[in-house]
């Protein structure tokens, strides 16, 4: 029996999970799963061709690698093995994600109603003590919006949180609170004298030189999921609550997370936990579900090549261009093609995109050019500006935008860190070489109407920065927070910016709030 939280982890992040559920769908949906070695070989191979998983890390034969990542799937409530046929079914969310919905927006609803009890934790090869009752990361966003608390840091959700936090209750909350204030004080020497005994890993087995790291490597893979919800993010390896993000995790921490009962019957407890953003209910008759057929093998085959190109690009509308790579890499006829994502995606997909966005802010020179190029794309492809990739060229933005019908041009400056502020280096880099050469790195006539810097977040004091480069060079500006450029174009999808309201949200002169939008 696991005497602490525990959570699957064939990957530490969750972005390769509509990949991953693709890659199943296509190869074991409606069919059986338990027993049947063919089939989990196929998955395995599968997700090995797709690069999720490690070519010739198989221990054996017998498709032990597909089974973990089936595991890590039904743990979030996307699949579920229906009872009377054995076959593998894709819960509403998981319909969801292949339908081209956010998945972030699907997972965050996924993580915070993760519970123990669940059919998972109670599984055989699992067995988390039932001394838990309890929404784990709803219980850690309660404790980072805790002011004695703030942040997190990986020792203490290892050592402490995933440990003693049993259950809901007031006094557990509070002696959790307690318990952490005491580590960051006393350190290990607050630990039971038996805490390695009792925490030990599932495996039975202790690395004598650091006992705790199972217990670390859970504790970083459940920072990994939090900060996969776009609510929290990692500053100085600590885990805190996004500063614009904190009205968002009031409102979630008001409502009530009910447990679903009845962890122990698989399909019921599944389908409920699998709930989507639209439904309060499952009430699909699967014993209906019709064979399958091979327009239903196309259609998977269609659906795993879109979701991959989903993850690439933000995906607004299906494209020529998009239905002849979908064909190529499928080997189906390119009208086929156009048919089924016409059905099945007629808004494209841009929510996938959003999430690798996300994650470039905060990569610091790791992913500094991709996050560059991801602007590009999604100016162009969701705003409908002409853009170019300038940052290459030297002395240069990184992003030039240009609006034909409105008459101007502007540019970005991407910095991939959590919280950015306008140094005097690069605020004259902005003044003397972006501004003032604007004509030696654009062609365009047209005048510039703004810059704007895009960041993880910002410090304290970038609104008088921005004011300093407003003032002298008589050129509007703003900062915009990935998370709020993510909502910006969430807000696009269903009421279209033009492109004057464009040019003045991005001439605010400070850093534009999700108010704002």
């Amino acid at each position: 029996m696991i005497n602490y939280w525990w959570i699957t982890r064939p990957k530490r992040r969750l972005n390769s999970i509509p990949e991953v559920l693709a890659s199943i769908s296509k190869e074991s949906l409606n069919a059986q799963w338990a027993g049947q070695i063919n089939a989990h070989l196929s998955v395995e191979e599968a997700l090995e061709e797709a690069g999720l998983k490690r070519k010739g890390d198989r221990r054996d034969q017998t498709g032990g690698g597909a089974r973990t990542y089936i595991a890590w799937v039904k743990s979030l409530g996307l699949m579920f093995e229906q009872e009377s046929t054995k076959q593998l079914k894709l819960t509403l969310a998981g319909e969801a994600i292949l339908a081209g919905e956010s998945p972030v927006k699907i997972l965050t609803s996924q993580i915070l109603k993760y519970q123990f009890p669940s059919s998972f934790s109670l599984s055989r090869n699992v067995n988390v003590s039932p001394r838990f009752k309890i929404h784990p990361f709803v219980f850690l966003f309660r404790l980072l919006d805790d002011k004695r608390i703030i942040n997190l840091s990986n020792d203490e959700i290892a050592k402490i949180v995933i440990t003693e936090a049993e259950n809901e209750t007031e006094e557990c909350f509070e002696n959790i609170v307690a318990r952490i204030l005491e580590y960051r004080e006393r350190g290990n020497v607050c630990l039971d004298e038996d805490f390695a005994v009792k925490y030990a890993s599932s495996k039975g087995e202790a690395n004598a030189d650091n006992p705790f790291d199972h217990l670390e490597d859970i504790a970083n893979t459940i920072m990994n999921w939090m900060e996969y919800t776009q609510l929290a993010v990692r500053i100085d390896r600590k885990l805190q609550i996004i500063p614009e993000k904190t009205d968002t995790v009031k409102s979630i921490l008001s409502k009530t997370y009910k447990f679903i009962d009845h962890p122990e019957n698989h399909e019921n407890f599944q389908r409920k936990y699998g709930l989507d953003l639209k439904h309060t209910k499952d009430t699909r008759n699967l014993l209906k579900s019709d064979s399958i057929t091979s327009s239903m093998l196309i259609e998977s085959q269609i659906k795993h090549a879109f979701i991959v190109e989903s993850l690439k690009k933000p995906i607004c509308k299906i494209t020529s261009s998009l239905i002849e790579s979908i064909s190529e890499k499928t080997g189906c006829n390119a009208k086929v093609v156009e048919e089924k994502l016409c059905k099945l995606y007629p808004n494209g997909a841009v929510g996938s995109f959003m999430t690798e966005y996300f994650n470039m802010a905060f990569k610091g020179t790791e992913q500094a050019a991709d996050f560059e190029k991801a602007t590009v794309e999604l100016f162009r492809d969701v705003f409908g500006y002409e853009t170019e990739h300038v940052g290459s060229i030297g002395l240069t933005p990184d992003v030039l935008l240009v609006s034909d019908s409105d008459g101007y041009q502007a540019i970005f400056d991407n910095k991939a860190y959590s919280s950015y502020s306008i140094s005097n280096d690069h605020r004259n880099r902005m003044i003397h070489n972006y501004i003032e050469n604007l004509g030696k790195y654009s062609k365009h006539s047209h005048p510039l109407a703004f810059f704007s810097y895009i960041a993880g977040g910002f410090g304290n004091k970038i609104d008088s920065q921005i004011q300093s480069v407003v003032q002298e060079t008589g050129i509007s500006g703003s900062a915009i927070s990935v998370s709020n450029v993510i909502s910006l174009v969430e807000k696009h999808q269903s009421n279209p910016y033009s492109h004057k309201q464009l040019k003045d949200l991005f001439s605010l002169e400070r850093q534009i709030l999700l108010s704002d939008l």
